[in-house]
């Protein structure tokens, strides 16, 4: 089941990479911008750490993270898409910045050595990956003691009437809009489906604990259709 999950993400990926960016900006009315510049707040990044993004896709947030960390500093960009990947290189390459690096691996089993990185950062790439709680232990076992994890995902409102509204848009809407602006409305419908199966705020919180973190907190985001959950290993 595992496999059978990775093979379709990464069909998926591979797929829709090249309208990737125009796509979240349509598909979340721009929202998606404003989520992860406060998820970068809250990260709270420090002139010269080491940082990693994991499944980074198209580097808008390695880039923010490159910049972040300066030139003593270093971010590392991590994702199995190598179609996605080729863009994030090019943006990356435009902006000129000079301390980072891609690498095309599997967050399930991430070619790290034991606490190598100050902060972690995963923005809508946990629901695609098979196994949430693996990737998270991975994520704990890279970081650094006192490192944190900030993960930017999609939720489930639970607002009566909003809650409905979501997932209508998300199972009905997106994909005509995959399909109209994309060419892919396979692939759309999988983003719904990765979304309708995703853990709520609270089981997600209790994820993260599972895996070892703790000082685990979160953040509502736009009534609850996206959240920034928070964990620390101390």
């Amino acid at each position: 089941m595992n496999e059978e999950k990775r093979e379709k993400v990464h069909h998926v990926f591979q797929q829709i990479y090249k309208k990737y960016d125009f796509m979240n900006s349509l598909i979340s009315f721009n929202q998606h911008k404003g989520w992860r510049k406060k998820a970068q707040q809250l990260m709270d990044v420090e002139t010269g750490q080491k940082v990693l993004d994991v499944c980074c896709g198209t580097g808008d947030w390695t880039i923010a993270l490159s910049e972040a960390v300066g030139p003593t500093g270093q971010a590392v960009g991590l994702d199995f898409s190598e179609n996605m990947l080729s863009v994030a290189r090019h943006k990356l390459e435009q902006k000129g910045l000079k301390n980072w690096k891609l690498d095309h691996a599997d967050a399930m089993h991430m070619p790290y050595e034991d606490g190598t990185f100050d902060r972690v950062s995963i923005g809508f790439g946990l629901r695609n990956v098979p196994d949430y709680l693996q990737v998270l232990k991975e994520i704990y076992r890279v970081l650094k003691p006192g490192g944190t994890l900030t993960c930017l995902e999609t939720s489930q409102p639970s607002i009566p009437g909003y809650s409905q509204l979501f997932f209508f848009y998300f199972r009905f809407i997106m994909p005509v809009l995959g399909k109209m602006f994309a060419g892919s409305y396979k692939e759309y419908v999988w983003l719904y489906e990765s979304t309708r199966t995703f853990p709520n705020k609270q089981a997600l919180a209790d994820l993260f604990r599972e895996a070892g973190f703790r000082n685990v907190r979160y953040t509502s985001l736009t009534g609850g259709i996206a959240a920034i959950h928070q964990g620390t290993k101390l």
